[in-house]
C-alpha cells in the first residue's frame, strides 16, 4: 500500500535547490524526493568507495572533472547531514 506524504512550508530556496538537483539528476521533482528518502532510509553506515563513486560518475555520463568534484561534493554532504 502506498502512503502520501507531504511537506509543509518548504522554503523556496530548498525548494528551487530540490528542483536543480532533480534536474541534474533527470529526474521530476517527486522521482529526486523519493530518491532522497530512499537514500536515506537505508543503513546510514554505508559509505561509498572511490571506484564506487567513480563507477557512478561514469554511469551518469558526467565527463568532466569538475563534474566529477560536484558529485562527490553531493555525496560527502549527504552523508554529513545524515550525521
Amino acid at each position: 500500500m502506498s502512503v502520501n506524504l507531504s511537506i509543509k512550508n518548504a522554503p523556496d530556496e530548498m525548494v528551487e535547490l530540490l528542483r536543480r538537483r532533480a534536474q541534474r539528476n533527470h529526474r521530476s521533482l517527486q522521482g529526486e524526493l523519493m530518491s532522497i528518502i530512499s537514500e536515506a532510509a537505508q543503513d546510514e553506515d554505508v559509505r561509498l568507495t572511490p571506484s564506487q563513486i567513480v563507477a557512478g560518475f561514469r554511469a551518469k555520463g558526467y565527463s568532466s572533472p569538475e563534474e566529477a568534484v560536484d558529485m562527490i561534493r553531493e555525496d560527502r554532504d549527504r552523508a554529513d547531514r545524515r550525521h
